[in-house]
Order: structure tokens, then C-alpha cells, then sequence
């Protein structure tokens, strides 16, 4: 019996889009329905039971793709990669492993944001 109480607890505090199919349907038989609950899909449950429970269908928020603030042009981008790979060039000869790791990294993501202001 305190294992039922939990399972119900549980329902509650997940949301309905996240349960799944087994889990609506021991929501929807709990609810009075003229219709074969185990025929439904998930979607047709969803709306069985936000329809039951009087709440209204609200579409998904799309996150918003995050808008890129470019600093330095494409030029200055190319110049600032050719001034880094002579720096990461001198570590290598130097037996700086580490410093010519961390320098081929941002050379990796200046090409990245040059590659975003030709797009633009």
C-alpha cells in the first residue's frame, strides 16, 4: 500500500510530457472514459488527460539559437590565426607541449568564429 501512495506521488510531480506511456495510461484509467485507453497513443493520451483535468494545450517553447557577437572582423580573425600558429610553432620547438596544446585550441575556435563572420 505505501508503494501505491509513492507510484502516485510520482505522477504528480513529474510532468505529463516526460511519463510515459504506462504511466498515463494508469493516469487515464483512473479518470471515467468512454473510449479503449490501451488503444491510445501517447499523444491521444496527453490530450485525454489534459482535456479531463481542464488544462489547456500550450505549445512547446523552441529555445532560441544564440545570436553571435562578432568582435573582430574576418581579416582581423585570419591575422590573429597566422600570429598564433608562429607562437604555437616556437612552443613546439621549444618542447612546450602543454602551451602548443592550448594555443592549437584557440587557434580551433578562432577559425570557428572567422568561419561564422564569412556566413554573416
Amino acid at each position: 500500500m505505501a508503494e501505491e501512495t509513492k507510484k502516485k506521488g510520482q505522477h504528480e510531480e513529474k510532468p505529463l510530457e516526460k511519463m510515459t506511456v504506462k504511466e498515463l495510461r494508469e493516469i487515464a484509467m483512473v479518470i471515467p472514459h468512454t473510449t479503449a485507453i490501451h488503444d491510445m497513443k501517447k499523444d491521444e493520451l496527453l490530450a485525454f488527460i489534459r482535456e479531463a483535468r481542464g488544462i489547456k494545450d500550450e505549445a512547446p517553447v523552441k529555445p532560441r539559437k544564440k545570436s553571435v557577437k562578432l568582435n573582430m572582423t574576418k581579416a582581423e580573425l585570419k591575422a590573429k590565426i597566422r600570429e598564433m600558429k608562429g607562437m604555437r610553432l616556437q612552443a613546439l620547438e621549444a618542447n612546450e607541449g602543454k602551451k602548443a596544446i592550448a594555443l592549437r585550441h584557440r587557434i580551433s575556435a578562432l577559425k570557428k568564429k572567422s568561419r561564422r563572420a564569412a556566413g554573416a
